[in-house]
Order: C-alpha cells, then structure tokens, then sequence
C-alpha cells in the first residue's frame, strides 16, 4: 500500500490484485484522526478458488495507491514481469466505494496486480524480484495501451520467482550513464501479447 502527501484537491486511483481499479476524488475521503477506521474506498469482489474438490471464496485486495494526473500515464506491473502504460485519463472519475474499472486483463500468463503508480514519460522504475533480480527501467520503453490489455514482458524471471516490489527512482545526473539497468534496453522487451 502506499501513502501520499497531497494538497486535498487530488484525484486518487486504488488498485487491487485481481485487476481492478477506482479512480475518485479525494475530497470524498474527509479527513479522520489516527484512531479511525476510515471510509471505504473500493468495493472488493471475492473471486472462487478450487483446490482439488474444495473451492474456497477469496477476497481481492488492494495493492496500491496513487495520485493521478489526466496529462500523465498510470504503470501496470504483474507478479510475473508484465506491465503497461495506460493513459490515466483512461480511467473515468467516479465515486468513492464502487467496484472499480479492470486496469489490467489478469490471466495465469500474467500472474496477479502488484503495482499501479502515476509515471511521467522521462521516470525510471526499479522492479524488485524475490529472486534478488533488481531491474532498472525506463518508462518510455513501456508501451501505452488500453485498460484491458495484458501488457509486455518487462523482465524474464526464473522458474517460480516472481515481481514483488516496483520502486520509484529519483532524478539522475546526466552524466551517471544511460540507466538502461542490466538488459541493456531501453525498456520492455518486445512480445506483445
């Protein structure tokens, strides 16, 4: 989850594992003390999981948080190093509470919604594997599309290790090098799906 310092006028975005995502005003979260329970910022569907003959119902959860802007793009990034760009004026503003708009089409291919956050076209991510894999990568590189699309391969991941944590960078010097990370490209690899 995250946490943002705003000035009160923001728009927010709250996404959630299975694909999910809300985008409404912050005006409509009010205020509260620490001791509070806050309001409900998205309805959560229970999806149905069957292991052998037993299926159990499993409650979605919110994975991230994001102030948005219309003139920026919102990374999609999934636990098995797909992501994409979409254009977050792609995402209509509704009301706080509701079930959400799909913000990426969540497959076994894919794996589940780790990360959505507000990029600009010059900002570098760092994508964290629970395998020690730690890739920089240059948001221009990601291709722009619609909500519902799967996205690129951002990163190739070994056997059963996975995407767990995509991490902001700050602004680099000029002269620290192309910050390509260690694949040596400008971004995503090219296998559109």
């Amino acid at each position: 989850m995250d946490v943002r310092i705003t000035d009160g006028n923001q728009q927010i975005v709250l996404s959630t594992r299975e694909g999910q995502a809300i985008r409404f005003k912050e005006e409509e979260a009010r205020p509260m003390g620490r001791a509070t329970g806050g309001v409900v910022g998205m309805e959560l569907e229970s999806q149905p999981v069957k292991e052998g003959k037993t299926v159990t119902l499993v409650e979605d959860e919110v994975v991230s948080m994001s102030t948005v802007r219309d003139d920026e793009t919102l990374l999609t990034v999934s636990e098995l190093g797909y992501g994409k760009r979409t254009p977050a004026s792609d995402y209509r503003l509704t009301h706080r509470g509701g079930k959400g708009v799909i913000t990426m089409n969540v497959t076994e291919k894919t794996g589940k919604v780790i990360s959505v956050r507000q990029v600009g076209i010059d900002d570098q991510v760092m994508l964290i594997t629970d395998g020690g894999k730690v890739i920089r990568l240059a948001v221009k590189g990601v291709r722009i599309t619609g909500r519902n699309a799967q996205g690129v391969h951002l990163v190739r991941l070994e056997g059963d290790e996975r995407v767990r944590a995509v991490a902001g960078m700050a602004e680099r010097d000029e002269d620290e090098g192309n910050g390509n990370g260690s694949n040596g490209n400008d971004g995503a690899e090219d296998s559109e799906e």
